[in-house]
């Protein structure tokens, strides 16, 4: 069942951001434990606004288990998105650079599918198909006239299911030291 994120899916919801960041090779993950930055991400989710917050997530469950998150937001909210890691990381004396994130990923008029991830074990079971479908009905409502997404250059099979969604390279943007396509759906 894919269904918006609640408070009791944030810790297997923080086990799936720390998928993200182990993929995108973040200093923190060399820095902290895994549990360490679990238990950040956890409490910045504690704050509504936060790039991972349930507020901002659907989720696939299986199980009574969450095996899939979504989280994205309107291009017009990215400059308070992080606002809450900040105050994790001062909170904690996380070492600095206590940022995660430091580059504009969003286009204008834009709802963002921010990040997308799937548990190991569910992988090749039509689960990321669903959460973008799900995501799609989700930024339909939303006023903006795309959807949009980065890519990694490096993760041509991720490239090859958005295109199937009828996403299109519209830029290509440097994140965290990687090169995305930057890809976007017109939303009628």
């Amino acid at each position: 069942m894919i269904r918006p994120a609640n408070v009791q899916d944030r810790n297997q919801m923080a086990e799936l951001v720390y998928v993200i960041f182990s993929d995108m090779e973040l200093p923190l993950v060399a820095r902290y434990s895994k549990e360490e930055l679990i238990a950040f991400v956890v409490e910045a989710m504690s704050d509504p606004t936060y790039r991972y917050s349930e507020t901002r997530a659907l989720v696939k469950e299986v199980d009574g288990k969450v095996v899939g998150v979504a989280f994205g937001y309107l291009a017009d909210e990215e400059a308070i998105i992080d606002d809450a890691w900040k105050h994790v990381a001062r909170a904690h004396n996380i070492v600095r650079p206590w940022q995660l994130f430091t580059d504009k990923e969003t286009l204008p008029n834009e709802w963002y599918l921010d990040s997308i991830c799937v548990s190991s074990r569910q992988r090749g079971q039509g689960i990321g198909s669903q959460l973008l479908a799900a995501v799609e009905e989700q930024a339909k409502a939303s006023d903006q006239s795309y959807l949009g997404l980065c890519c990694d250059q490096q993760n041509p099979q991720a490239k090859k299911l958005y295109e199937s969604f009828g996403y299109r390279v519209v830029q290509t943007q440097q994140i965290s030291g990687h090169v995305y396509d930057h890809m976007q759906k017109k939303l009628s």
